[in-house]
């Protein structure tokens, strides 16, 4: 897997044509974009449709949680889209997982990635809801649901990549968003790492948002973030 293609870079804008000067200004040297629930909901499909003719590969972080035939039909409708990999609740439990494998095992190109726990929720978050588990713990169970379904990988935090890279079967994706630069003030993820320590703890891929799309120069931050990759050296 290339260095490039490890970074995904968050398009979280509300218009079409702001993620679009951001495509313009990062070139060719960028080649995975996440597009989310905001620019999803402000511009439509086509916004994806158009990053994959361009030769881009998208993450489309759709976060869905529903009934396994609701799931289904948007993992579908994902594929044909052209996504490279769409996010399911874990916590929907292994039917809802089963029904988004099988789903997306009509396209190719498409991963199926169970979201664990979502960044910005921290112990205490979780007892709120009813979950008498820590984070780590409940990290893990899911990552262990998400493999017995046969999902592709998983997205957690950088702080659970390591523990979820003993669980995991080789070749899984460990996808971490609540990666920023040193130096970054913090945001609403509670828990962050940088995009080395991502890639050392067994992360596949690192999702950065606003430390390149908010950045005066964001082509000179991505090339910063994918030299500091460049000697990162992923656990096995």
């Amino acid at each position: 897997m290339s260095t490039d293609s490890r970074i995904i870079v968050s398009l979280d804008f509300p218009t079409a044509a702001l993620a679009a000067d951001l495509v313009t200004q990062l070139g060719a040297a960028t080649t995975f974009y996440k597009v989310g629930l905001q620019l999803l909901t402000a511009a439509g499909p086509s916004v994806v449709r158009e990053l994959v003719d361009a030769g881009k590969s998208v993450f489309l972080d759709l976060k869905l949680l529903e009934i396994p035939s609701s799931v289904a039909g948007a993992v579908t409708a994902a594929g044909h889209l052209g996504a490279s990999m769409v996010t399911v609740h874990a916590s929907g439990g292994s039917a809802v997982l089963r029904s988004a494998v099988q789903a997306a095992s009509q396209f190719p190109q498409l991963k199926v990635l169970a979201l664990t726990v979502i960044t910005s929720m921290s112990d205490q978050d979780l007892e709120e809801v009813g979950v008498a588990s820590t984070v780590p713990e409940q990290v893990v169970r899911l990552g262990r649901l998400a493999a017995a379904a046969g999902c592709h990988g998983v997205v957690s935090s950088p702080l659970e990549a390591r523990l979820l890279r003993e669980v995991l079967p080789l070749g899984a994706l460990v996808v971490t968003p609540g990666t920023q630069l040193s130096g970054n003030e913090q945001n609403d993820h509670a828990r962050a790492a940088t995009p080395a320590q991502a890639i050392e703890a067994g992360a596949t891929h690192v999702v950065i948002g606003r430390p390149i799309s908010r950045a005066l120069n964001p082509a000179a931050v991505f090339a910063a973030v994918r030299a500091e990759l460049a000697t990162a050296i992923p656990q096995r």
